[in-house]
């Protein structure tokens, strides 16, 4: 495939600004488990790890894509706040593009 990388930071942005996410570990967990999310991105600077260490196993069960990031911080502006963010789920990708998971 053509063309740069988009990060995972850009996904977040562009579908907050275009489909619907959800901020937070609970919200993200609720969302993982209806199966509306499309995609969850774990802040990996995240202390304690407890809070979002059970994201990708539930990520998994469902066949959720589930990705890190290095920065709660920069997850936290790609989501739209101006605190932290420890993780988001992307349930309306809206424009971006969310590559398929591939097992």
């Amino acid at each position: 495939m053509g063309g740069k990388m988009v990060s995972v930071y850009e996904i977040v942005e562009k579908a907050r600004k275009t489909g619907k996410i959800e901020k937070g570990t609970n919200e993200v967990t609720k969302a993982v488990e209806r199966g509306t999310a499309k995609m969850v991105v774990i802040a990996d600077d995240v202390e304690p790890k407890e809070i979002v260490q059970h994201l990708p196993i539930l990520c998994k069960e469902k066949g959720i894509k589930c990705e890190t990031v290095d920065s709660k911080e920069k997850l936290g502006v790609a989501a739209g706040l101006n605190v932290r963010c420890a993780s988001v789920a992307i349930i309306d990708s809206g424009e971006a593009q969310i590559e398929e998971k591939k097992n």
